[in-house]
């Protein structure tokens, strides 16, 4: 059991420090006359990943959950997911927030795996709010915040798009590139 804590504490500690280069990159972003938008649904989206670790830390204690041969499986997708993950943040670099941070000006971001979908970052999100419990045989953290993670992306991407394409052209750099298909539309 105490490989299981490990492991979700790890991961705990890597959306920790992620909060702290975001914030970092807000300041960063705020000095050159930057502005936050769909700041409304932020506190919302906040506690949907805080509810999730605590259901998940819930769910496996339960059930005293253990690494078997199965957890192999959805660990390789989580674990493709973080590479993907850094891929992105590391494309997007003092861009990338937690938050929708937009920088009058600024070029849309279009290389790296942006690229090929609009939103890698939001396409790992969803991969590992239904992988990580799955290593773990947590099912109904996996199902439950799946749905609310839907719901929450679908609200979050329509703030972010709007917002860009106010200042920036987004959908005109975006028009060829699906939101989470990674085959470009002619």
């Amino acid at each position: 059991m105490i490989i299981v804590y490990l492991f979700i504490g790890l991961v705990v500690v890597q959306r920790l420090a992620e909060v702290g280069v975001a914030k970092s990159n807000e300041r960063w972003m705020m000095e050159r006359g930057a502005f936050e938008a769909g700041a409304n649904h932020y506190p919302v989206m906040v506690a949907l990943h805080v509810c999730f670790f605590l259901s998940l830390l819930v769910e496996v204690t339960i059930q005293q959950s253990e690494w078997t041969m199965w957890s192999m499986l959805p660990l390789v997708f989580f674990l493709i997911a973080q590479a993907i993950r850094v891929w992105a943040l590391a494309t997007l670099g003092r861009s990338w927030n937690t938050k929708i941070i937009v920088l009058p000006g600024a070029e849309p971001v279009n290389h790296g795996p942006y690229k090929w979908i609009r939103h890698p970052n939001y396409a790992v999100v969803v991969l590992e709010i239904f992988f990580l419990p799955l290593v773990f045989q947590a099912y109904v953290t996996a199902i439950v915040f799946s749905l609310l993670n839907v719901a929450m992306l679908s609200v979050r991407i329509k703030a972010e798009e709007e917002a860009l394409n106010h200042v920036c052209g987004y959908q005109q750099t975006f028009k060829h590139v699906r939101r989470f298909i990674s085959i470009r539309k002619k």
